[in-house]
């Protein structure tokens, strides 16, 4: 078994003063282990991007422990934080500057944190994401939702993280282009030896990606299972075989499950055509 990488313990976060004051997340506690896949599952409104968020350093109110390799995350978080832990947000078009070309917006970072060859770096990780160089020389808005998504991944893997946050990354792309980033998100993990933990309400995505699980409802974590038992709905909780249930009917992510046709290499889909 690997070591946690990643370690919350009793993580409580609420907005809001007095009769206004709303508990968002209460008394979260998971560990994820290095180079592993873990899923955050629930409702809107249960709290599961709360805690992305807080983990993050966006939102610093939170009381509880965020620890990296058993040292607990400074507050607020500083460059040596965010060299080993990036996020990926869930609207690929508002995380990006719109009147900045791709490589402005890749550029930035490099010269934050100092790195050398700029231009070498940033024509690498968009090869890794599947976009072809010309890329960098457009616009978030001349770019189709998937791509703009590998581009806010290649910014996030340009600091060479250990740690990707992922909120709902794939909720705001239509259905045919979800499983080219997903299967693109599966094989950076394995190819980069990252951790993973991913956020969304869609139960067969987190099945796929992650060997284990979070359930959250009301900003409480109710219980935790392997992917299989998801998978097989072996579940101990009310709440979890209601959702279960929820979730049935939903349109497959065949391309994702590996259903009907055979997965293609995420970094050679067609997204090099001009």
């Amino acid at each position: 078994m690997s070591a946690p990488e990643l370690e919350i313990e009793g993580l409580s976060v609420s907005f809001g003063q007095g009769t206004q004051r709303i508990q968002a997340v209460q008394e979260a506690s998971f560990v994820v282990e290095r180079g592993a896949s873990y899923g955050i599952i629930g409702e809107s409104g249960s709290g599961k991007s709360t805690i992305l968020r807080a983990v993050a350093g966006l939102n610093e109110d939170y009381s509880g422990s965020v620890r990296i390799d058993g040292q607990e995350a400074p507050r607020p978080r500083d460059k040596r934080f965010y060299k080993r832990v990036q996020m990926v947000f869930q609207d690929p078009y508002g995380s990006l500057h719109p009147r900045r070309m791709i490589r402005a917006t890749l550029l930035e970072p490099l010269r934050i944190f100092g790195f050398d060859n700029a231009d070498r770096r940033i024509r690498q990780v968009l090869e890794d994401v599947g976009l072809a160089t010309h890329f960098a020389y457009r616009y978030p808005h001349q770019l189709s939702g998937g791509q703009r998504q590998r581009v806010a991944i290649a910014r996030a893997l340009l600091l060479e993280p250990e740690i990707l946050l992922l909120d709902e990354p794939t909720s705001a792309l239509d259905v045919s282009v979800q499983a080219g980033v997903l299967n693109l998100l599966d094989a950076l993990r394995r190819d980069r030896c990252l951790t993973y933990v991913l956020v969304s309400h869609d139960l067969r995505v987190v099945a796929h990606m992650c060997s284990r699980v979070a359930v959250m409802t009301q900003g409480r974590i109710v219980e935790e299972l392997s992917a299989d038992a998801l998978r097989e709905q072996r579940s101990h909780d009310d709440y979890t075989r209601q959702l279960i249930a929820a979730s049935r009917g939903r349109t497959p992510l065949d391309a994702v499950n590996g259903e009907g046709a055979a997965r293609s290499d995420p970094r050679k889909d067609a997204v090099h055509a001009k």
